[in-house]
């Protein structure tokens, strides 16, 4: 949604007026952040003109992650490094512990810190626990007081894990598949008949393409049009906007 839909608190042209025109067509919004619940999300939205757009329409890897871990371990206990909205989500099916956690969680936001790395590694290497990842971005876009700021991401916060005690982390985020069969499966579709907007060609489009879907890049995020994609990763639409896209679907014209 970051860099498809808005920049920080502000809407990117277009996109109000795209999602209200292809509202008719069986959609997701996902994202690799999980600081936030699919409600704040909503309310976020709505404040930034969006209309319509409920909860059960918005998967995050907080919540993907949750249920990931629900569908491995009814009533598991876990630890978690990370944002309210990545605890809040796990709350929904698990226990916290940090003595006895099946899995250790690392998610984005505040959170790591030198206490939490010592918990953390001593319930992997002594008791087992498994090393679940939210997201394997090495860092995200954001504002801070208002302009343009880097944070680091979920892979570059699970990277200390890593190195202390050499497991390797399940990753539920994009480019790895659980998120996007997570969507598949809510919208009860077969990937062959989905599309992928997203604005991140080593994420939004090189997962979507290795499960089978068409994918449009969207270069109003990160990538702008000045960068060049790689030789492997060949979106099916490449387009500087959303109204661009609506017209090279032939979905209701929209002004550019």
């Amino acid at each position: 949604m970051d860099g498809v839909l808005y920049h920080g608190t502000t809407a990117i042209p277009h996109a109000v007026a795209f999602t209200r025109q292809h509202d008719h067509i069986p959609h997701l919004f996902i994202t690799n952040n999980p600081v936030l619940l699919p409600e704040d999300i909503c309310l976020k939205l709505s404040q930034l003109g969006f209309i319509g757009i409920q909860p059960e329409q918005i998967l995050t890897s907080g919540i993907a992650t949750a249920n990931y871990l629900h569908t491995q371990k009814a009533n598991f206990t876990y630890f978690a490094i990370g944002a309210p909205g990545l605890q809040q989500a796990l709350q929904q099916y698990g226990t916290a512990s940090k003595t006895a956690a099946d899995y250790v969680v690392v998610g984005e936001g505040p959170g790591i810190n030198f206490e939490n790395l010592v918990t953390a590694c001593n319930l992997i290497v002594k008791q087992k626990a498994q090393l679940i990842s939210t997201n394997p971005d090495a860092n995200v876009d954001a504002f801070c007081d208002e302009k343009h700021c880097i944070l680091p991401g979920g892979g570059a916060l699970v990277a200390p894990l890593v190195v202390a005690t050499g497991v390797k982390p399940i990753t539920i985020g994009k480019p790895e598949p659980l998120l996007f069969e997570m969507a598949l499966q809510k919208l009860a579709l077969n990937a062959a008949d989905c599309l992928m907007i997203g604005d991140r060609p080593d994420t939004d489009i090189l997962g979507a393409q290795q499960l089978g879907m068409q994918t449009a890049l969207v270069r109003s995020g990160r990538f702008s049009a000045d960068d060049t994609l790689t030789k492997t990763i060949r979106p099916d639409y490449d387009v500087s906007n959303l109204a661009e896209l609506a017209a090279q679907l032939n979905l209701v014209k929209m002004p550019i």
